[in-house]
C-alpha cells in the first residue's frame, strides 16, 4: 500500500513539477484557437467544454494496461509500481501532450499526416503500415487476454 501511495505522490509531482517544464519548453500560445473552433464543421472538428474532452481523454487511455499494471504490480512488487509511474511521466505523458499540440499548430493533422508533412511521403507509409500493427496487436491482447487472466 506504501509504494501504490508513493506511486500516486510522485504522478501528482511529476504533473505539477515535469509537466511545467515540458510546457514551457513547447512554448504554448492559450490565445491560439484550437481546430475545434478554427475549422468547425460539427462533424470531425467539435468544440467541447474541459470535462468531457478530460473524460474523451480517460478513454482513449483506458484499456487493458491499466488492468494488467496493478496484476504486474502484484505478481513483480514494486518495480512493477516504479516502471509504471517513471514511464507514465517521462515518457507517456510527454508523448501524448507533444504529439497533440503538434497536431493543434498543425490544423488538426493526425500522426501520418504528420509524417508525410514533415518527413516524407514514404514515412507516411511507414507510420500507417506502423499503427495498423500496433492495431493488430492491441486486438490480438483483448481477444486472448481473458482467457490467460483466468484459468479455464
Amino acid at each position: 500500500m506504501i509504494t501504490f501511495i508513493v506511486s500516486i505522490l510522485l504522478l501528482i509531482a511529476g504533473y505539477f513539477t515535469y509537466g511545467k517544464f515540458v510546457e514551457r519548453v513547447f512554448v504554448t500560445n492559450r490565445k491560439r484557437q484550437t481546430p475545434a473552433f478554427s475549422m468547425r464543421d460539427n462533424i470531425d472538428y467539435v468544440p467541447m467544454n474541459t470535462t468531457r474532452n478530460s473524460l474523451i481523454q480517460l478513454l482513449n487511455i483506458a484499456g487493458v494496461g491499466p488492468i494488467f499494471g496493478p496484476i504486474l504490480g502484484a505478481l513483480y512488487g514494486p518495480v512493477a509500481f516504479v516502471w509504471i509511474v517513471i514511464g507514465c511521466i517521462f515518457a507517456g505523458a510527454v508523448h501524448d501532450y507533444l504529439t497533440g499540440m503538434i497536431s493543434i499548430r498543425n490544423h488538426g493533422a493526425h500522426l501520418p499526416q504528420l509524417a508525410g508533412k514533415f518527413l516524407g511521403k514514404a514515412m507516411k507509409h511507414v507510420v500507417n503500415g506502423f499503427a495498423i500493427l500496433l492495431l493488430l496487436l492491441v486486438g490480438t491482447v483483448f481477444v486472448t487476454s481473458p482467457r490467460r487472466c483466468w484459468p479455464i
